[in-house]
C-alpha cells in the first residue's frame, strides 16, 4: 500500500510531539492577526500551550459564536487572519455563516482523503457537490486537482444530464453525496447508458449506510467516506470501507464531553473539538457539535494517527421542557458543584402529558441521601426548573455521549 506522503506513517509521537510544537507560533499568529481571538486569548502566552493539558484549559470556538461575531463584525467575525479581498473566493453557509478560502493550494486539504480513497492523476472526477453559495463543491474540486485529476463541476441536479457527461467524458471517479451517486446510477439503469469506467467514489453530507456501500460494490464501485467542514475543511476519512476515519494530519482533534469541553479519556464518546493549523482561519478549539469517539486499535491500512469512529450524532442536545430551553451546559455546571459527581445525564420524559426530568449521576455511594437533596437543589437554581435525582453507581450510564436524553414522544 501506498501513501500520500511520510506524514501519514511517522510514529504517531513523533507526530504530536511536531504538531504540540508547531502550536505556539499558530496561537501566537491568530492572537497578532484575528481581532477575535486577540480578545478570546487576552492574557494567555502562546508559548505556554505546548501540551494537550495545556490546549485544554483555552476557551471553545462554536459556530453560534461566528455566526454572531459576524453580524456585529461581518464578514468573519473577527476570527479570520487574512483581509477578504486577499481571499480566493468567499462562501456562505446556511446560518448564515461567511466562509474564506485562502489562495493556498489545496486549501482544504481534501487531497489526503482522496488518495487513500483511491483518486491518483488521471483520473476523471465528476463532482456532484455543490458549487453555489456554499464551498463544498470547491472543496473536493481543488483536493482533486491537487492529486493532477480533471474535474467536472457537475454540481447537484439534473441527473439525466449528470448521467450524459458521465458517459461522454468517461468518468472515473466521483464526489458528492452517496444519495446522489445513487439517483445517478438509477437513471443511467432507467436510460439504458452505461457507465463501465467509474469505480471509485468519495463520498462525505450524509451517511452511508452498510447496504447502500454493498449496493455500490456490486456495481464495481468502491466508495469511501470522508468527515469535512467549510471552517476545518479535512478532519478525518476512511482508508479502509467501514473502518473508522483517520484524523488529519493538519489538525489537532479532541474529543470533549458535551457542555464542557473537558477532554474525556481515549475510547469514550464525547463532542469533536479541533484545532486547525490553517493561517487564513486559524480557528483553535472549534467545536463542531459532532459526537464521536477515538478508536484505540491502529489502523490496519499501515496509516499510524489516531482513528475515529465516525459520525455518532449531534452534543447540540438542548431541549425545551415547560416551555423554558435546558442546556448541556447546565448539567455540566450542576456536575461541576458537587465533586462526586463522575459522570451526569439528564433524562427528559413526559408523565401524564406533562414534562419531567430526572438528572442521573454516577456517584461512588449511590445512597447519599444529602447529595441527592442538594444537586436537585442546584438543578434548580441553574435550570429555572424542578427535576428529580437519581444517584447510580460509577459506569452505569451508557457511553453514547449523551448529556441530555429527551425521551418524549414528538409526534
Amino acid at each position: 500500500m501506498d501513501y500520500l506522503d511520510h506524514l501519514e506513517t511517522r510514529p504517531h509521537t513523533e507526530r504530536l510531539a511536531a504538531q504540540l510544537a508547531a502550536l505556539p507560533a499558530q496561537l501566537a499568529h491568530a492572537k497578532a492577526h484575528s481581532p477575535a481571538y486577540a480578545r478570546l486569548l487576552a492574557g494567555v502566552d502562546p508559548h505556554a500551550i505546548n501540551s494537550l493539558a495545556a490546549l485544554a484549559s483555552l476557551p471553545l470556538t462554536r459556530k453560534s459564536a461566528l455566526i454572531a461575531a459576524q453580524q456585529s463584525q461581518p464578514p468573519f467575525g473577527g476570527f479570520a487572519a487574512l483581509n477578504p479581498a486577499h481571499a480566493a473566493h468567499l462562501f456562505a453557509s446556511p446560518g448564515p455563516i461567511y466562509e474564506p478560502e485562502g489562495r493556498s493550494p489545496d486549501f482544504w486539504r481534501l487531497s489526503r482523503a482522496l488518495y487513500a480513497a483511491g483518486f491518483r492523476a488521471g483520473d476523471i472526477v465528476h463532482n456532484g457537490f455543490s458549487y453555489h453559495f456554499t464551498p463544498g463543491g470547491w472543496m473536493l474540486d481543488a483536493g482533486a486537482r491537487a492529486l493532477g485529476c480533471a474535474v467536472f463541476p457537475g454540481g447537484t441536479g439534473q441527473t439525466e444530464l449528470q448521467v450524459a457527461a458521465m458517459h461522454d467524458l468517461g468518468a472515473t471517479a466521483y464526489t458528492g453525496t452517496p444519495s446522489f451517486l445513487k439517483l445517478i446510477l438509477e437513471k443511467a439503469d432507467a436510460l439504458g447508458i452505461a457507465l463501465p469506467r467509474l469505480s471509485k467514489a468519495l463520498v462525505s453530507g450524509e451517511a452511508l449506510p452498510a447496504s447502500l456501500r454493498q449496493w455500490f460494490a456490486q456495481r464495481g464501485i468502491a466508495v469511501f467516506q470522508c468527515y469535512a467542514t467549510a471552517d476545518l475543511g479535512l478532519i478525518a476519512y476512511e482508508s479502509i470501507a467501514g473502518q473508522g476515519m483517520l484524523i488529519d494530519e493538519g489538525i489537532l482533534l479532541e474529543i470533549v464531553r458535551p457542555g464542557s469541553g473537558i477532554p474525556l479519556e481515549s475510547g469514550e464518546t464525547g463532542e469533536v473539538v479541533v484545532t486547525s493549523f490553517n493561517r487564513d482561519y486559524p480557528l483553535i478549539r472549534f467545536a463542531t457539535g459532532d459526537l464521536s469517539a477515538v478508536i484505540n486499535e491502529p489502523s490496519p491500512c499501515g496509516r499510524s494517527n489516531q482513528r475515529i469512529k465516525g459520525w455518532l450524532g449531534r452534543a447540540d442536545q438542548s431541549t425545551k421542557i415547560k416551555g423554558m430551553f435546558v442546556h448541556p451546559e447546565q448539567v455540566h455546571a450542576v456536575s461541576q458543584r458537587h465533586p462526586p459527581v463522575q459522570r451526569a445525564r439528564l433524562v427528559v420524559a413526559q408523565q401524564d402529558h406533562l414534562d419531567s426530568m430526572t438528572l442521573h449521576v454516577e456517584v461512588s455511594d449511590p445512597h447519599d441521601s444529602t447529595l441527592a437533596a442538594n444537586l436537585a437543589a442546584s438543578l434548580r437554581e441553574v435550570c429555572k426548573l424542578k427535576g428529580d435525582v437519581r444517584l447510580v453507581a460509577i459506569g452505569s450510564l451508557p457511553d453514547d455521549g449523551k448529556i441530555i436524553d429527551d425521551v418524549r414522544c414528538h409526534d
